[in-house]
């Protein structure tokens, strides 16, 4: 059943990247407060794979928030008769088989659990609190935004700005991340888009979430670094409400070839950036976002 859970999910991935579009690669600033999928009955937010799945299905609905149907009938609201849910989540659960002959204790292993959910335009009767959460103001895109550049110093990155001439780039030899003027990018939104590309490689480094992709994805390792740089950008892209951009669109054709050939490789990455995301939040933020999913 887990076998099959990863297979439709990477289905689905595969879907979009062979049609030439990243699912994780959205207008942000245009739905400021409404990007971040998050459980309506709990408030935290969803995690990895979880939240590309949840963008995929967001199409049609204007907030991202989604509960399963039972959370529904907790909240003193109903799933409304006749609606479909639209969106499957995952969670990845640790579990232990069953000891062999003289061992005390089986081998760990993971499984997936799947769970329907149904976004809250689906329901009715659901308390007010949930229906009419306040959104966020919407940000300017065409001017460096103080908030954003905090969040960037308080990483701690040795960020080096108007320095990287043409080119953005992070130098893993001399532990430095160099970008080129704010002014060369066609709009803050490119400039913080890239900006979060390379600092999602920032984390990577030995020092810090010692991220190595060498030993399980061979020569398709640094496709696999790539996207984990594309997914941390997408994620805070869509929480500072700032238009994602694809930073090497040209890198599709090498992530179909990686998710075709381990079924598990797009989990993995939405799970590493997902812990480079919140890696930066835990050194910018007195309190980290809480994780639903």
């Amino acid at each position: 059943m887990a076998n099959n859970l990863y297979d439709n999910v990477t289905a689905r991935i595969l879907a979009e990247l062979e049609n030439g579009s990243a699912p994780w690669i959205k207008p942000w600033a245009a739905t400021p407060g409404r990007n971040i999928p998050h459980n309506a009955a709990t408030g935290n937010a969803y995690s990895g794979c979880n939240v590309i799945l949840l963008w995929m299905a967001q199409a049609g609905f204007a907030t991202p928030q989604w509960l399963t149907f039972k959370q529904a009938l907790d909240l003193g609201g109903n799933v409304r008769k006749g609606e479909k849910s639209v969106a499957t989540i995952v969670k990845v659960l640790q579990l232990k088989g069953k000891p062999k002959d003289g061992e005390t204790e089986g081998d760990t292993f993971t499984t997936l659990k799947a769970y329907a959910v149904f976004n809250i335009a689906q329901c009715e009767n659901l308390p007010d609190r949930v229906i009419n959460a306040e959104p966020a103001k919407a940000r300017h895109d065409d001017e460096r935004d103080a908030t954003i550049d905090e969040f960037i110093a308080a990483t701690g990155a040795d960020f080096r700005d108007d320095v990287g001439g043409d080119r953005a780039y992070f130098s893993p030899s001399r532990d430095f991340i160099a970008m080129p003027a704010f002014a060369a990018f066609n709009s803050a939104a490119t400039y913080y888009a890239t900006a979060f590309h390379e600092l999602g490689h920032w984390t990577g480094a030995k020092s810090r979430l010692d991220r190595d992709f060498g030993k399980r994805f061979g020569d398709q390792a640094y496709a696999a670094e790539e996207l984990v740089a594309e997914l941390t950008a997408a994620f805070l892209c869509a929480e500072f409400s700032i238009n994602g951009e694809m930073r090497h669109a040209g890198y599709i054709e090498h992530w179909i070839k990686l998710l075709k050939s381990d079924a598990r490789a797009f989990f993995t990455a939405a799970s590493k950036a997902q812990a480079a995301a919140q890696y930066m939040r835990d050194r910018a933020l007195a309190e980290p976002m809480a994780i639903a999913a």
